[in-house]
């Protein structure tokens, strides 16, 4: 006897959807280090949109106190002041916007630059993939923040240029990671079968070879944002990052530096801020890559 199939195509391609990704969200769930990680990253966004809403810019954060500078850590001052008088952590909590900026924005710019090329060169390989992979080899053997550094001194010292800039410098790590992920894909039956049915190579990329090359790709932005924090962080320490007096975490640390010996506080708080974000983003990096590991899903 043949039972009547309730559900329609698309009840149940709606539901494969939902059971894929309740997949990954329960593979995520198993690892309490991801969980963790998860955790601190939701906390750091609330804080970076709060503190856009509580504190006044010119008020709160630039305006100087000489006369309240250099205060320890106290009821007033929970992390103290700076050389300037200005409570150190209001600019910490302010300056989250522009690490989380700066990484989210420049990991955009080299994951859609650095994933198409990664696609071209796996889809149609030969020549194109050895001209593709040469030049982000060439871009690879140069250090990033000396690229960066370039980058800045050619198009001046501004928010959005470190954000292009640290994007240019991670092209080639995505482009290499979409084209290891495209090489075992461009060769599945179902890639021949549109190739066969006059579908053009632009559909067959983005509509067959890229939603089924994902899983890396995925993994490697929560790795990219964490090192565009670094490395933003890293041009700033130099002067080369967000312009002064915005309280970028890397700015911070530079101007406290010549005070680290009698008020190490100036560079502690800004560096321990630094630790615990990117080591979020890494610890949520490791959940999402063995979340979306297909070896884990039984």
């Amino acid at each position: 006897m043949v039972t009547e199939n309730k559900y329609s195509i698309e009840e149940l391609n709606a539901y494969k959807k939902r059971s894929i990704a309740g997949e990954v969200w329960r593979n995520y769930k198993k690892s309490p280090s991801a969980m963790i990680g998860l955790i601190v990253i939701i906390i750091i966004v609330i804080i970076a949109i709060i503190a856009q809403i509580v504190y006044d810019y010119n008020e709160d954060i630039v305006q100087q106190d000489i006369m309240n500078r250099l205060q320890g850590p106290s009821s007033e001052h929970l992390l103290g002041t700076d050389q300037y008088g200005r409570d150190v952590l209001i600019r910490i909590l302010y300056g989250a916007k522009y690490s989380l900026s700066v990484g989210i924005v420049s990991v955009a710019i080299s994951c859609i630059l650095g994933s198409t090329l990664g696609l071209i060169a796996g889809y149609y390989g030969g020549l194109t993939e050895n001209i593709i992979l040469r030049a982000c080899e060439i871009f690879m053997g140069i250090p990033s923040i000396l690229l960066g550094i370039a980058i800045m001194s050619a198009f001046g010292q501004s928010l959005l240029v470190l954000m292009f800039a640290i994007g240019l410098v991670y092209v080639p790590m995505f482009a290499r990671t979409a084209r290891a992920a495209v090489l075992p894909v461009r060769d599945q039956e179902y890639i021949e079968a549109a190739k066969i049915s006059g579908v053009n190579d632009l559909n067959i990329i983005f509509n067959h070879v890229l939603p089924n090359s994902m899983s890396p790709i995925i993994v490697q932005v929560t790795m990219g944002v964490a090192n565009g924090i670094l490395t933003a962080s890293g041009l700033s320490f130099l002067g080369l990052g967000v312009p002064v007096p915005a309280p970028e975490w890397g700015a911070m640390l530079s101007s406290g530096r010549e005070f680290i010996r009698d008020y190490s506080y100036l560079t502690f708080f800004p560096g321990l801020a630094i630790m615990i974000t990117v080591l979020a983003f890494n610890l949520m990096g490791d959940g999402l890559r063995d979340a979306l590991d297909p070896k884990l899903k039984q």
